[in-house]
């Protein structure tokens, strides 16, 4: 159980009455860390997306996440490499007329939009942060990486 706090990020705040902020939660890790998270804006964010792909993403982010698993049963990675959140983060970044015809072309695509195209400007399904980055909060670009050459390999070995 995690005890967690509402959370605002301001963006701008003159007045009580002239402020905008985007709500979210915070909580504090076992070394006194806050993380800051936006579960609302990451929802309807995967909703929509959902929506926009003609409901192909929900299922595609099932796909990505047994094959992470796979990789880890394998132990061709470990467990803490890829966690679900930042895989739904990184399927978020595809664009959505990616999505669709099969599973097998769903996923090919987006693994190729993604070796192809400047992870650096991917986000989180929120919207608040870069996803790739090294903090607390998001996904470390080497355990992204690591992720990424071993799903491809695996992805190419199904081929």
């Amino acid at each position: 159980m995690i005890v967690a706090a509402n959370f605002r990020r301001y963006r701008r705040f003159v007045t009580t009455l002239d402020q905008r902020y985007d709500e979210g939660i915070c909580f504090f890790d076992n070394t006194t860390t806050r993380i800051a998270n936006y579960p609302m804006q990451h929802s309807a964010n995967c909703t929509t997306k959902h929506q926009a792909t003609a409901e192909w993403f929900k299922p595609a982010v099932r796909i990505l996440k047994n094959m992470r698993q796979r990789l880890v049963d394998n132990r061709v990675i470990a467990p803490g490499v890829a966690p679900s959140y930042f895989l739904e983060g990184l399927l978020y970044n595809v664009p959505s007329n990616l999505f669709g015809n099969s599973y097998q072309h769903t996923m090919h695509n987006a693994l190729t939009w993604l070796i192809q195209n400047d992870q650096t400007r991917y986000v989180c399904a929120n919207e608040q942060y870069f996803l790739l980055r090294d903090s607390n909060v998001t996904w470390a670009p080497a355990k992204y990486e690591e992720f990424k050459t071993t799903v491809i390999n695996l992805w190419d070995g199904w081929q």
